[in-house]
This record gives structure tokens, sequence and C-alpha cells, in this order.
């Protein structure tokens, strides 16, 4: 995928949704995977010609997992002209035993902490179309409900909105990107990775798939037009 195919991706759901207002100030999180590298250069991109004017600030929280480097993360943020921080914490020591929502919860809790300490109003993650479509059938399956994220998410306890600008952009999109532009990946060096229910579910959309191709275009067409609240 090329850059001004991104572009278009991502302002179609900014322009769609509302997500980017006059002034904003955007917290990224930065985890050194494919998909948040991909959203700094769509939104540092993108920050040059978009008729409202916002800042951004990339955020890495690093867990305390040794030999975790961040200096590409830094040199990138340098590259596109984008404010850089990482913020060490101690949690890599807090789960032990791979608790991963627990993980999952005191990431996110530093993430809107350190987001709100640097003036930022929005904070944006880097969910895909693909992650979009997983989440609907996950809900399907486990909870009988038809459902999924929604692009925009005003937090309750704070003064901070999230923002989800890749949900146009399906995953295989996302790694041609990561290939053609030679993003500069930084490994999980959580040790607790292993097979969770959306793991299942991303095979199973695989498997589906190979029988009706597209199947995961026509879903989020589906999840678009079914009126659901935050979508429609």
């Amino acid at each position: 995928m090329k850059l001004q195919k991104l572009y278009s991706y991502v302002r179609k759901a900014l322009d769609d949704y509302k997500m980017i207002e006059e002034g904003d100030r955007v917290a990224i999180g930065i985890s050194g995977g494919k998909d948040s590298l991909t959203l700094l250069y769509a939104l540092a991109g993108l920050r040059k010609f978009y008729p409202k004017k916002f800042s951004l600030v990339a955020i890495t929280i690093d867990l305390g997992y040794e030999g975790f480097d961040t200096s590409k993360l830094e040199d990138l943020c340098k590259e596109l002209d984008v404010e850089y921080i990482r913020v060490k914490t101690e949690i890599a020591g807090m789960v032990k035993n791979g608790e991963c929502s627990l993980c999952a919860r005191l990431r996110k809790g530093a993430f809107k902490t350190e987001a709100l300490a640097n003036n930022c109003n929005k904070i944006a993650y880097a969910h895909n179309q693909d992650d979009v479509v997983e989440t609907m059938m996950m809900a399907l399956i486990y909870e009988g409900r038809f459902c999924s994220f929604w692009p925009v998410t005003k937090f309750d306890d704070c003064n901070l909105t999230v923002i989800r600008p890749l949900i146009y952009v399906p995953v295989a999109d996302v790694v041609g990107f990561k290939n053609k532009y030679n993003l500069p990946i930084e490994k999980n060096p959580c040790p607790y990775d292993k097979e969770t229910n959306r793991t299942y579910v991303r095979e199973l959309l695989k498997e589906i798939n190979e029988h009706a191709p597209g199947v995961k275009k026509r879903m989020m067409t589906a999840i678009k037009n079914a009126g659901l609240e935050g979508w429609s």
C-alpha cells in the first residue's frame, strides 16, 4: 500500500466520524507494532494538509521487560517531526503470571495518564478494519450480540476521547505498507504471547474467506449499515 492510499483510508474515517476538531492535541500509543507505526505515518502526514489543524505526540509505554529498544522508534518520530515520549513502568513485574487483562488495564491507564499530562484531549488507537470485524464476530460467538467497538469513544472519567483512524484499513494493506516503507518494527517483549479467543476468530475468518472471498469487507459494510450505536 502506498502512502497516498493510506491517507485516503484515514481521511475518510476522520471525516465520516468527525474524529478531529480544530486545535486537537492527539496522543498516539506507539508499541512498535505495524499498526501503531502505520497510524503514526498517517496522522503525521495528514497533519500537514488536513483542514482542521491538530498536533501530535507519540507515547510508548515501556512495560519494563529487558531488551526493549525504542531507539528506532525515536528516530522515526524525529524523521516525521512528532514529539516522542517513553514512559518507563514496572508493569512487567506486576503481571508475572501472564494476566493479560490486568496488563492491558495498567498499560491503558499509564497511557491515559501521560496523555493528560501532555495536554492531549484525544488519543488514537490503531485498530484496523480486521480488528473491527473480529470484535464483532467475538461478540456474536461469545456474547450473542451484534456489535463492535465504536470509531469514537468518550471516556467518562476524564477529558479524553478515543479515535480509531485505521478502521477502514484492511490488515493486508497494513502489512503491505510496513513492507514497502520498511517500518522499524520492535518485537513485543512479553513472554506470555498465547492463544486467545481473538486468535481463534481470526483463524476462523481466514477459513470463511477461503470459501467466500471478500467476506471481511462485506461484514464491515454490515456493521456500518446496521444502525449500531456509534456507527450510524
